[in-house]
């Protein structure tokens, strides 16, 4: 598992490789990892390892003799919400070894990862190919088959270019343009249920109250002050640029699950770039960073937007 998966430059196509890797079991797991990360550590790679923590253990054992050489993190940790892997763990990574090639081993997608989550990790995954195109690099992502869904194994041909198994690399014959493919699982949300507190605003001296109004809900159910901090944050950057990009303000709900606090921005905005909250904007850049924000704070940021409207749900579990 060394040459396939490392471009051929000489070709001229593009230098990133993002193949799929199925595994049915932790033999195979782990060979086909580390042979992966051996091979990219003998041509010079920056390496990096982001995986679930059990999966991570396992892979750290096999490497100890190149351990130090290795950056390791536990997804279930850095990529708790799928939007913000791709800014903050392999766009962070690719930055801090700049004038390298990188290559990174990522599963964002394992069993016990819900069915709430498994839109954004999808279109993180199909995202990926649009946001390293051209880029020098190699992102492995592991799919466990004897514990995922045939549905999810079905969506990791159409946002992976090439696949491997224990049957060798193949191309993948469901590829299909990243952007239409992110688009496909911008889903819509069910509206908020009959006993979530609202709040209307529509003026900069209303967020105020929106920032009052979202700390008061949310430290009954997460008591804790950083967290309820973090979302107070993310949803005041939310209802802000409601205020600067959409006409009639907007509407915030709060409500209570019984794994996790919801609250819930929707006006009548559009986003239009599907690259929105994956890309941190140019520090002259004029706006964008509410979404990336919402991201690194929150533990699951979903969006639905259509030409006549944008709900934004974080999450934040108890």
């Amino acid at each position: 598992m060394t040459a396939p998966l490392l471009a051929d430059r000489s070709t001229g196509r593009s230098p990133f490789d993002h193949p799929g890797l199925l595994y049915g079991d932790a033999g195979y797991y782990v060979g086909a990892t580390t042979g992966f990360v051996r091979s990219a550590l003998a041509s010079g790679d920056a390496v990096l390892v982001a995986v679930p923590g059990p999966n991570l253990a396992l892979i750290q054992d096999s490497l100890a003799d190149v351990a130090d050489h290795v950056t390791f993190a536990d997804m279930a940790v850095a990529g708790r919400n799928p939007g913000r892997i791709i800014p903050g763990v392999l766009l962070a990574f690719a930055a801090a070894h700049a004038g390298r090639r990188v290559s990174i081993i990522g599963e964002p997608i394992w069993p016990d990862r819900t069915d709430l989550e498994y839109p954004a990790c999808a279109a993180h995954e199909a995202l990926i190919n649009a946001v390293f195109a051209g880029r020098d690099a190699a992102i492995l992502c592991p799919y466990d088959v004897s514990g995922l869904d045939e549905t999810v194994l079905e969506d990791a041909w159409r946002t992976h270019p090439v696949m491997l198994d224990s049957d060798g690399l193949r191309l993948s014959d469901r590829y299909d343009d990243p952007l239409v493919t992110a688009a496909s699982f911008n889903l819509p949300l069910p509206a908020p249920p009959a006993h979530a507190a609202s709040l209307h605003y529509d003026n900069e001296m209303e967020l105020g109250a929106v920032r009052r109004f979202v700390s008061g809900h949310a430290i009954e159910v997460l008591r804790d002050d950083d967290r309820v901090d973090d979302l107070v944050l993310a949803a005041n950057e939310l209802t802000a640029n409601t205020i600067e990009h959409a006409v009639g303000g907007g509407r915030i709900f709060v409500w209570a699950e019984p794994d996790y606090l919801v609250c819930q921005i929707e006006d009548r905005g559009h986003v239009a770039d599907p690259l929105a909250g994956r890309i941190t904007p140019e520090p002259e850049a004029d706006g964008g960073r509410g979404l990336i924000l919402a991201n690194q704070l929150c533990d699951l940021v979903r969006m639905h937007t259509t030409g006549e409207g944008t709900r934004f749900r974080l999450h934040m579990w108890r």
